[in-house]
């Protein structure tokens, strides 16, 4: 029997079943986007090299605890069913920023709750104890400035300096006989509890902790985990760049 041929009643079964499926699956995604998983897409360079402009990431909103879905879209903050881990040294997260929540940054957790934190010509120094850095091999280097070179960078490569620290990544800083206008000293300063000092990755080209100050837990959307897509389109070179070879990169 056509759908023309159903009697009045038989349609509206059809129509309304056909609606709560849809509405479920509908309503299923957004507790999903609000309580697990969500994904972001990368505008800038802050976090060179570890994440590149045009990166897309999925963040888990479940590493922390689990959430009331919809309390962080709806309220000034998430509300938990209850938490289990607090936010660690060397996480990456998404959190609102706040001087203006309506935007979303991605950073690096250099200090957590009760760490003095300092920095002294570069090298970030954590309870008084300064940042492990070693020399980047060759071969990683060159992978790293071959996805520069992808990304269009302004970074000349005799200038920029990659060093391995503490958790195992990546960061950036130009190598430069003037003192760059973003902060290469600051004071010790000693997280409150309930918030988090973060860093970009590309030190020299991030506006973080050091001059807006500290994330309050409340604001962190959750921790990114991996590239699921990495998509560059460059409107003024019209110059369109994939980078399959990011898909699947774990983040840490």
């Amino acid at each position: 029997m056509t759908d023309e041929n159903k009697p009045p009643q038989s349609r509206k079964k059809w129509l309304w079943d056909n609606f709560v499926s849809l509405g479920s699956a509908l309503l299923l995604v957004m507790v999903i986007r609000s309580s697990v998983i969500e994904a972001f897409k990368i505008p800038s360079g802050s976090m060179i090299p570890t994440l590149l402009v045009g990166d897309q990431i999925f963040v888990n909103k479940f590493s922390y605890g689990l959430r009331v879905p919809f309390t962080d879209w709806i309220g000034d903050r998430p509300l938990y069913f209850f938490k289990y881990k607090e936010p660690s040294r060397g996480d990456i997260i998404v959190f609102k920023y706040p001087v203006d929540p309506d935007i979303y940054f991605i950073k690096r957790i250099v200090g957590i709750p009760g760490d003095v934190v300092e920095m002294k010509n570069k090298v970030v120094t954590i309870n008084g104890k300064p940042f492990e850095q070693k020399e980047v091999p060759q071969v990683q280097l060159d992978k790293i400035f071959k996805s520069l070179e992808d990304s269009a960078s302004e970074y000349p490569r005799d200038r920029m300096h990659v060093t391995l620290q503490d958790f195992d990544h990546e960061t950036a800083t130009i190598m430069t006989d003037q003192q760059s206008y973003f902060s290469e000293n600051f004071a010790p300063i000693t997280v409150p509890k309930d918030h988090f000092f973060v860093m970009g990755d590309n030190r020299d080209n991030s506006k973080d902790s050091r001059f807006w100050g500290f994330v309050p837990f409340d604001n962190i959307k959750g921790k990114a985990f991996v590239i699921w897509l990495s998509v560059w389109l460059d409107f003024d070179q019209s110059k369109f760049t994939f980078r399959p070879e990011r898909i699947g990169t774990l983040l840490h």
